[in-house]
């Protein structure tokens, strides 16, 4: 249950590899992104010894409460949560659920250099988020060896925006969703951030802001979300709380319930709906504090719904 995210991410990526899967915009493309329409969803990580154990149980038990969208963090040979995509497509739409966004981690084992193109698994990747009716394929962490040197970090940017061509063609965007290092790590005294951002196409890539992830690293959601307008049309929405222990990310800091932390989510939704058109709220929480996380889950979206969000 105390698995952090970061860790369950890295030993994920290593999984596939070891299995061989592995400016600002203009306000004319930031109108366009506002028209969509909005969604309160939730990251299954959220819940996930609960979709470990019953994932179907699960499933109708987020339904039961009023979910519409989840976002999964489950997909190992080309499979989620043990089902291949028609049939956990068939799940969701038989409890009146949609994924329209779903985490699956791009490696460097999922770009052949001598091709120059991309390995059948990834390709695989994207077929099958076309199937679940994604709307974007978000990669949540980027190899260490990726992100140490600038040429290799503009290379890696590079592969997501050849993903995003990828995407497009079946109607979908490539995205990215960050952690702490992206605050704290630089590159020619740039932070990482920035680089992700200004080398990424918006046409092609999306970024996922995590709220919480930076939070204890010093990064504020707010500063980036004023920087770069229309940039971030999907947000991982969090609150986060002084931890007893070492934290989630080795901050100092635990999830928690929205409006019971120091984030202030609902203020940051707000800002980010106006500026950068989102319209993806995806609803994650890791630490319970004595609540079981299908508790967690339907406060959370009790308590979003009165925000004005969708």
């Amino acid at each position: 249950m105390q698995n952090s995210r970061r860790k369950f991410i890295q030993n994920a990526s290593l999984a596939l590899v070891g299995a061989g899967f592995l400016p600002k915009v203009l306000w004319a493309n930031n109108a366009a992104a506002k028209a969509e329409k909005g969604l309160i969803g939730i990251q299954l990580y959220s819940v996930r010894d609960d979709m470990f154990k019953k994932p179907l149980e699960t499933l109708k038990a987020l339904s039961d409460m009023g979910y519409e969208y989840v976002e999964h963090a489950n997909y190992v040979n080309r499979k989620f949560y043990g089902h291949t995509a028609i049939e956990f497509k068939k799940i969701l739409t038989d409890l009146g659920l949609k994924m329209p966004s779903g985490h699956t981690v791009m490696t460097a084992a999922h770009w052949d250099k001598t091709k120059n193109d991309f390995t059948d698994a990834w390709k695989y990747t994207v077929d099958d988020a076309a199937t679940m009716g994604q709307q974007y394929v978000i990669s949540p962490w980027m190899d260490e060896k990726l992100r140490h040197s600038y040429d290799g970090l503009m290379l890696q940017l590079d592969v997501f925006n050849k993903s995003g061509e990828l995407c497009k063609k079946q109607g979908m965007k490539f995205g990215y969703h960050n952690h702490d290092f992206e605050f704290t790590e630089k590159i020619n005294d740039t932070p990482i951030y920035d680089l992700i951002i200004k080398n990424t196409d918006p046409n092609l890539v999306i970024q996922q802001l995590d709220f919480g992830n930076m939070y204890g690293s010093g990064g504020r959601a707010k500063e980036w979300i004023d920087k770069y307008h229309g940039r971030f049309p999907s947000l991982h929405v969090k609150d986060e709380i002084k931890s007893a222990g070492k934290g989630e990310m080795n901050d100092g800091y635990d999830s928690t319930i929205m409006g019971d932390g120091e984030v202030n989510p609902k203020a940051l939704c707000l800002l980010a709906k106006k500026v950068s058109g989102a319209h993806h709220f995806i609803i994650e929480q890791e630490s319970y504090q004595n609540r079981t996380p299908l508790e967690c889950a339907k406060i959370n979206l009790d308590r979003m719904k009165t925000w004005g969000l969708v």
